[in-house]
């Protein structure tokens, strides 16, 4: 039986996104803001969980979601300037879509988090569960884009 050939999968980038990409400041602030947000990421969900398991260090654990959430703030603006520097658009550039509609989701939790600290909403045990779902959403969003990231390694190591 006779296969009909496989599509040649599509590039990630155009050799002039390619390019673009490469010389762009915003590539390398990108990479540095990353992995600094990974690591307070990881950090604070350690205090979070010992803030629930134990009822001690609210307030280290409450500034260190302030910290992540004003990191995550800052590499979504620099990353859609980076997306209008590689793509010429802001956001939802095709090679990035559903990173960019689940960051949207990711934003949207860390904010309800800095909401209900703001009011009071919720309490301190509630706020740090919101801050949960945010930090689930953001290793949902970071996996999301560290295989965008292998694809596009893969990519350039590919014949043309």
């Amino acid at each position: 039986m006779s296969h009909p050939p496989r599509a040649k999968a599509a590039r990630l980038y155009t050799p002039e996104q390619r390019a673009r990409r490469d010389a762009t400041v915003w590539t390398v602030v990108q990479g540095i803001l990353a992995p600094v947000q990974f690591l307070v990421f990881l950090v604070s969900l350690g205090l979070v969980l010992r803030y629930l398991a134990t009822g001690d260090g609210y307030a280290a654990a409450t500034v260190s979601i302030l910290v992540k959430t004003g990191l995550l703030y800052t590499i979504m603006v620099t990353g859609a300037i980076w997306e209008k520097v590689v793509f010429g658009q802001y956001l939802f550039a095709p090679a990035f879509f559903w990173e960019d509609v689940f960051s949207f989701a990711v934003i949207a939790l860390h904010t309800a988090y800095v909401w209900a600290l703001w009011t009071g909403a919720a309490g301190p045990a509630g706020q740090m569960v919101i801050a949960l779902a945010a930090y689930l959403a953001y290793a949902i969003n970071a996996t999301q884009f560290l295989i965008k990231l292998r694809m596009a390694r893969l990519d350039a190591e590919a014949p043309a």
